[in-house]
């Protein structure tokens, strides 16, 4: 019984902290610019995920609300972790990455 009460609370909490997946994030940054890389789905593709307007808003923060120029972009390296649903079977995910490397102006 405690044992199920805690696999639920566990993915109760992991959901609500935003779907147990990182969104956009910086993972490179210079004075100039970085590179910045957000998760997508096979299916719906990079430029129509929803983590790319929270990547196109991290380079404009990072540029001081200045414009920036995006250098180049493409599928970064993705990662593959392992998910428990409540039924207790693991199952393997692979995640995608889509990278953009911007220089401030």
């Amino acid at each position: 019984m405690m044992n199920s009460w805690l696999k639920i609370t566990g993915v109760v909490a992991c959901l609500t902290v935003g779907g147990c997946a990182d969104g956009a994030k910086i993972v490179q940054q210079n004075d100039k610019g970085g590179v910045v890389i957000y998760p997508f789905k096979e299916g719906q593709g990079p430029i129509l995920s929803s983590f790319r307007k929270d990547a196109l808003d991290l380079m404009k923060e990072k540029c001081s609300g200045t414009s920036y120029s995006i250098v180049r972009e493409g599928e970064a390296q993705g990662r593959t972790r392992v998910v428990s649903p409540l039924d207790g079977a693991e199952e393997l995910v692979e995640e995608r990455r889509w990278g953009i490397q911007f220089e401030c102006k």
